[in-house]
């Protein structure tokens, strides 16, 4: 689902053009695009470095229209049907396989199975939060690095520094690369060096 007020950062190949709300951000794309056909203009979510497709080939005006419609979210066909859980406080039914032995343990707790799964999940989450935040740095900054500098100098070498947490190898590695391409990847890695 696009958010016009989401943060992103667009490139038009490797000089950035643009950081903050999405909106904003796409009228710089826009121009850019229209500016430099040949050149490719990728725009990327800040929270998880993921592409933001856009129809930059619309008029400025169709494009500003197309950013404030609603899109389609591939969960607005199930939300039609009546699902058991509690939809308004975001309790949503999933699948869980687990054997007997696990469901008998689950149903001799407080408040059932999904009191006690709850309570479990959290209690990970809050033991894995430091773990969970630096696996999502790195894989936020390999897919940044990957679309922008896959084919570049020691890509190999700063990948590997990146997952092996080694922040001297990880720079080595991007110091010969366009100064807007380093700086982001630099920024979307902080929290991947983190002990």
């Amino acid at each position: 689902m696009i958010d016009p007020a989401q943060r992103c950062t667009a490139f038009s190949g490797p000089l950035r053009i643009a950081s903050g709300e999405l909106r904003h951000v796409a009228m710089k794309a826009k121009q850019a695009f229209d500016a430099y056909p040949t050149r490719a203009v990728l725009i990327f979510n800040d929270a998880d470095a993921k592409p933001v497709e856009l129809p930059l080939e619309l008029p400025a005006a169709d494009l500003l229209a197309w950013l404030a419609q609603p899109q389609p979210s591939s969960d607005t066909a199930s939300s039609v049907r009546r699902k058991p859980g509690r939809p308004k406080l975001g309790v949503v039914p999933r699948e869980v396989t687990l054997l007997p032995r696990h469901w008998d343990w689950l149903a001799a707790q407080p408040g059932g199975a999904s009191v006690a799964l709850r309570k479990l999940v959290d209690d990970a989450r809050k033991v894995t939060a430091g773990d969970d935040r630096r696996r999502a740095a790195q894989e936020a900054t390999y897919r940044f690095l990957h679309a922008m500098a896959g084919n570049a100098a020691h890509f190999e070498e700063a990948s590997r520094a990146l997952f092996a947490g080694d922040f001297g190898g990880f720079q080595a590695g991007i110091a010969e690369w366009p100064e807007d391409v380093r700086e982001h990847a630099e920024w979307l890695a902080t929290d991947a060096f983190v002990a």
